[in-house]
């Protein structure tokens, strides 16, 4: 929803006529930047489902989302990302010969299981893909590789960026931020991948407890709703006084704290993006990421999953900064050149 947006508002400026389609997997998220956005959906396949599998999104996205593609005939049905909801919304147009645009295209950790699914769901989406908006060089690079047609890749930079800057003109962050917390100097955390549940994020955890301890650094960490990983956070966090666990917040709420904070740790793609908009160093506790230009560019660094190496990264990040360093995920246009490419092809 927050990379859709910004280009959705973009093409309400043209001769095009765009709609959305919401899958409405994050019910409650979605509904809420719908409304920081000031948007409506025409169609919502409100999928949602007590103890959903990947399968069954997979096919409700598909049977439901059929009969409109049948209806509307659209001439581009525009994805964002990785998610299930996205692959399965292409696989969909494919079957009905609709052509398809990928918004962050080209995104590879090199490994098809890590991180699950969403490797392989964003290999499935550019293969069918007829425009394919990279964030990146790096991106383009790794679809050309792949072997897919050149002439269909256009580096356009990330619409996240895009979207941070329509946020930031509307809120004012630090006044947001002294609402959830008063604290001044605190690192941000947040965990909640797949593939982290279990014993990594167990390791992720005891090395935050040991440096907030140790450093007498306090961490901010909106616990994500997932039962497992609330679990393994009461576990091992109750108790420090260092560690304030505190519910999910809404985005807005999030960029406040990121706004403010000395550096983050995550395990989360997005963040790897937006931080760097906030001048902010990023530890990225995963043992890959398909992020590589912020490890590149000084932004980051990918510190693992094991106790000691995610200890060292957070020592090592206390006084970094990325102010000085040339964001590399996008100037903040991405939408506009979207819209010119469109508008060319069509």
């Amino acid at each position: 929803m927050i990379k859709i947006a910004p280009v959705y508002l973009e093409f309400t400026k043209s001769s095009f006529e765009p709609f959305l389609i919401a899958t409405a997997q994050h019910r409650e998220m979605m509904d809420m930047m719908l409304e920081v956005f000031g948007l409506s959906v025409r169609y919502d396949l409100n999928i949602m489902t007590h103890n959903q599998t990947l399968n069954s999104i997979t096919s409700r996205v598909v049977s439901e989302l059929h009969p409109i593609m049948e209806k509307e005939k659209p001439d581009v049905l525009f994805v964002q990302g990785d998610t299930t909801t996205a692959m399965a919304a292409a696989i969909c147009a494919f079957h009905l010969g609709v052509k398809i645009a990928h918004i962050e295209a080209g995104l590879r950790s090199g490994f098809l299981r890590d991180p699950f699914p969403e490797e392989m769901n964003r290999r499935v989406i550019d293969t069918l893909s007829d425009y394919l908006f990279a964030p990146t060089q790096r991106a383009k690079e790794n679809l050309i590789s792949e072997g897919i047609d050149s002439k269909k890749i256009f580096v356009v930079g990330n619409t996240v960026v895009d979207a941070l800057n329509f946020i930031r003109s509307k809120a004012d962050l630090t006044r947001i931020k002294r609402r959830i917390t008063n604290l001044n100097d605190y690192v941000l955390l947040t965990l909640h991948r797949r593939e982290n549940i279990g014993v990594r994020m167990e390791n992720i955890l005891q090395a935050v407890k040991s440096f907030a301890e140790e450093k007498l650094v306090p961490v901010v960490f909106p616990v994500h709703k997932n039962p497992r990983v609330r679990k393994i956070a009461r576990d091992i966090l109750n108790g420090c006084q260092y560690v304030r666990l505190i519910e999910p917040v809404n985005y807005v709420e999030f960029l406040s704290l990121l706004n403010d904070c000395l550096f983050v740790v995550t395990d989360s793609g997005g963040i790897q993006e937006e931080a760097p908009s906030f001048g902010k160093f990023v530890v990225v506790a995963r043992e890959t990421t398909e992020r590589p230009e912020l490890i590149e560019n000084g932004c980051g660094v990918l510190s693992g999953t094991e106790r000691e190496s995610v200890y060292n990264a957070m020592v090592a990040a206390i006084n970094r900064t990325t102010e000085s360093f040339e964001n590399p995920f996008g100037d903040g246009r991405s939408s506009q050149r979207i819209l010119s490419i469109v508008e060319e092809k069509i």
